[in-house]
């Protein structure tokens, strides 16, 4: 295994794995060109704390407290008004400039005030059939750019205010019917012009570039267990989120796929959790995540071997892990579906049994984390 080389970091549950934490403690390790987003959008809640510094990395890389730029692949859904507001946020705890940082492929998606406002109406609409949803339109963007093809606004059309007005306009009329338009479309025209003047744009020729300069770390999000190929419908994300898009974007470059994994299992919100244990819930408390009204509750259950496994089939195969989580209580793992929960004596070996561990986090802090370890097959 070579974390020297391009990384591409996948979480193996149903998010909140700690992604961010690895991202950041591996772009902290060694000399790194970019970390680039290749799925989902503004949805990402990826904690990374350093020296008491705490940032939630929704669009911004998790590398960015390490210094490492972002970029924002074509496979990503680009919301401008949650990157001003992350960059404010940003600039708080001491990053100067954060959109210096940021580049961003032209060709990506971008998701609206429609597409949000949309999103919490259908969600709302369902009532106690609640799918499970961020709330961020992330859904809804992909939903409307299978219908509309190239008529779906894109980031390149930021910079093209007629271009824009014409598909803003569509847009609107279209979700008309499920809710009445946030904002006018010359205000966001105007508001989207900014941005463009803000953030650097680029062709599709970027991630060759950075790729080819130096070493790369891939940052998914959310989980292989809401993929939307993988996942367990309906409570998915409308998002590929194995590695697939990042081997896309590596275009045969020799890489590392590390999948992250906690070692006790974790849900946000609506769907399936078959080892969920409110026992679980109480000894882990959890700092940075809660309630949310889209999101729904969080849940926490034992390690579930069944599911780990699906998911890291479902990459078709990782080449090593992360473990985080390894200061929590007396962790237990269930073999099988049905059968009672067993102690996880030495966590670390029993990970390094199924693939290499490679790195190894004992709590939220980067100090926290370990790397390289050299456990397992």
């Amino acid at each position: 295994m070579n974390l020297d080389g391009h990384v591409v970091v996948v979480g193996l549950g149903f998010g909140d794995e700690g992604k961010g934490a690895v991202v950041d403690a591996l772009c902290a390790a060694r000399p790194t060109t970019a970390v680039i987003r290749f799925n989902g959008g503004a949805q990402a809640a990826h904690n990374v704390v350093v020296d008491g510094r705490h940032h939630t990395f929704s669009q911004f890389g998790a590398g960015t407290f390490a210094g490492v730029p972002t970029h924002l692949s074509r496979f990503m859904l680009v919301e401008p008004f949650a990157l001003a507001t992350e960059a404010r946020q940003l600039e708080a705890v001491g990053i100067r400039d954060p959109l210096a940082l940021l580049s961003v492929d032209d060709r990506a998606l971008l998701t609206t005030p429609f597409h949000i406002h949309a999103n919490r109406a259908r969600e709302d609409a369902r009532g106690d059939a609640r799918h499970g949803s961020c709330g961020k339109g992330i859904g809804e963007t992909v939903r409307y750019s299978l219908r509309a093809r190239t008529d779906a606004p894109t980031v390149a059309d930021c910079a093209r205010p007629a271009v824009l007005t014409r598909k803003l306009d569509a847009l609107a009329r279209f979700y008309d019917p499920l809710t009445p338009p946030p904002h006018s479309v010359d205000e966001l025209v105007s508001l989207y012009l900014d941005f463009a003047d803000a953030v650097r744009f680029t062709d599709g020729g970027e991630t060759g570039r950075l790729t080819d300069r130096g070493r790369v770390v891939f940052e998914g999000a959310q989980g292989v267990l809401l993929d939307e190929h993988h996942g367990f419908h309906p409570h998915t994300t409308w998002s590929t989120t194995t590695p697939h898009n990042a081997r896309e974007l590596l275009d045969g470059r020799p890489h590392t796929v590390l999948g992250v994994v906690r070692t006790y299992h974790t849900r946000h919100g609506a769907g399936p959790f078959p080892t969920e244990d409110s026992a679980v819930l109480a000894r882990h408390p959890e700092r940075h995540n809660g309630t949310g009204r889209y999101q729904g509750a969080w849940r926490a259950g034992h390690l579930d071997a069944t599911l780990l496994d699906y998911a890291i089939a479902a990459c078709d195969g990782v080449d090593a892990l992360a473990v985080t989580h390894l200061d929590a209580d007396r962790p237990r793992v269930v073999l099988e579906h049905g059968s009672p929960a067993v102690e996880l004596d030495d966590p670390l070996a029993w990970f390094g049994a199924r693939r290499p561990v490679a790195l190894a986090g004992y709590g939220p802090d980067r100090a926290d984390y370990r790397t390289p370890v050299t456990i397992g097959v």
